[in-house]
């Protein structure tokens, strides 16, 4: 391999960020987690939802890829669950939030994962089994026509070709997909990755806290040299892998991550919506920001209040604007430089 990679194992909350200089990842000295500057400003009613329709738990909130701008939410069908529901959980809005479309009534449980590829493809995952659907990552034209299912709708599992609480998805330029298998409980603790027309590549991880292993893989992303990036959110940390999955290191200094996005700059926003004292000390609540190049938290928009809450899902478009979907508050909040 041309380039060696260094790798530094274990950082913990007071070492801070790994450095990644010339091809080697190395260590750098970290400050207080919750120190950055905060220069956004939220804007609370930027999305105009149709017919008068309030968001459920917004799960998620993508850009889509293939024009940098448009805005995906996937919430639960304003509620916290679509089991019984006919409301459609997937909605587009354009730049300015005007709403676009929405579909995939029927379709879902429990929403969870969400990726909207270059071809501006949808990609939904849902991330509880029952009633015949579940378990299962969706493909959607950007009209809402079923291209692709992975995984066996309604039918659990860790052999191939099956999934038990996919909650995260990325798909390559290339076209791999890359699914973040597992939520907790008896659910899988891995990262799936398939070709293009849905065929199984392979599979890595298992439950643990060792270099590899997870609890919880909530989310994942991907940087423009393919690496994968997993919100590994029950071990408080992200963990980066190469596309074949070996492991590169690991980072604790985004706090407790429950959504990974990266923007076509290689700068990665992190939602930590579970942070506390009992959990994860030393953390607050919000969305750090830096750049995969070092590492560094150089922005963090913090929960600024109880009632305002903290995102579980994290976007950014072209612009540099940042979207939080809020489970526990059921809105999407954008915010901008200011």
């Amino acid at each position: 391999m041309k380039h060696l990679i260094t790798l530094t194992l274990m950082v913990g909350v007071a070492a801070g960020a790994l450095m990644m200089v010339t091809g080697r990842w190395s260590h750098a000295q970290g400050a207080d987690p919750n120190a950055a500057p905060d220069p956004y400003k939220m804007q609370e009613n930027w999305a105009q939802l149709a017919d008068g329709r309030k968001f459920g738990q917004a799960i998620k909130v993508q850009v889509d890829h293939s024009d940098g701008k448009s805005i995906w939410v996937f919430d639960r069908c304003a509620s916290n669950d679509c089991s019984n529901s006919m409301i459609p959980p997937i909605q587009k809005f354009d730049a300015a939030g005007k709403f676009v479309r929405a579909f995939g009534a029927g379709m879902f449980n429990f929403p969870h994962g969400f990726y909207v590829d270059r071809e501006g493809n949808v990609w939904a995952s849902d991330e509880r089994a029952k009633n015949g659907k579940g378990a299962a990552v969706v493909k959607f034209s950007p009209q809402g026509q079923v291209l692709l299912t992975l995984g066996k709708p309604g039918m659990p599992g860790n052999a191939p070709g099956y999934l038990d609480g996919p909650s995260g998805v990325a798909v390559a330029p290339n076209g791999d997909v890359y699914v973040a298998d597992g939520h907790g409980g008896t659910t899988n603790d891995r990262i799936v990755k398939f070709a293009k027309d849905g065929r199984l590549i392979m599979a890595w991880g298992k439950h643990g806290k060792a270099a590899g292993e997870f609890d919880t893989p909530h989310g994942i992303a991907l940087d423009s040299a393919g690496r994968v990036y997993v919100a590994d959110r029950a071990n408080n940390r992200i963990q980066i892998f190469e596309p074949d999955g070996k492991f590169v290191a690991e980072w604790k200094q985004f706090g407790r991550p429950s959504d990974i996005a990266i923007d076509k700059n290689d700068m990665i926003y992190v939602a930590d919506s579970q942070s506390n004292a009992t959990n994860n000390p030393g953390f607050k609540q919000g969305i750090r920001i830096g750049s995969i190049r070092d590492g560094k938290v150089t922005a963090f928009i913090p929960e600024p209040s109880p009632e305002v809450g903290a995102p579980e899902g994290v976007g950014v478009d072209d612009a540099g604007n940042v979207y939080g979907g809020y489970t526990a508050k059921m809105t999407v909040r954008r915010f901008v430089k200011g």
